[in-house]
């Protein structure tokens, strides 16, 4: 089983994989390695929560991209509805302006 070293916040962090996820595995450290000055500094330099708040960025941009419908897919019914009701009420707003006439 291949090892591959990360080098996140400055440390070395080895890590074994499968045969052939060695790139994948050092592209996931660079995604960890990226995030880490913002999470040191919001840590006060304490690794373990630093590791913690790199966590909570990643989860964060996980949930942001699983709650964006797949490019190209239909928008559900609730979704339309919520858009029809804005329109309506954008349209209503602007009939009532006194500055359209």
């Amino acid at each position: 089983m291949p090892t591959v070293t990360l080098q996140i916040g400055g440390r070395p962090y080895p890590v074994a994989c499968r045969t052939g996820e060695e790139a994948r595995v050092q592209l996931l450290g660079r995604m960890l390695d990226e995030r880490w000055a913002t999470a040191d500094r919001a840590a006060g330099g304490q690794p373990d929560r630093a590791m913690l708040f790199v966590a909570l960025m990643l989860a964060d941009a996980l949930d942001e991209v699983e709650k964006r419908p797949p490019e190209g897919a239909a928008v559900s019914e609730s979704a339309l509805q919520r858009i029809a009701d804005t329109l309506e009420g954008l349209a209503q707003a602007l009939e009532q302006s006194p500055l359209i006439s």
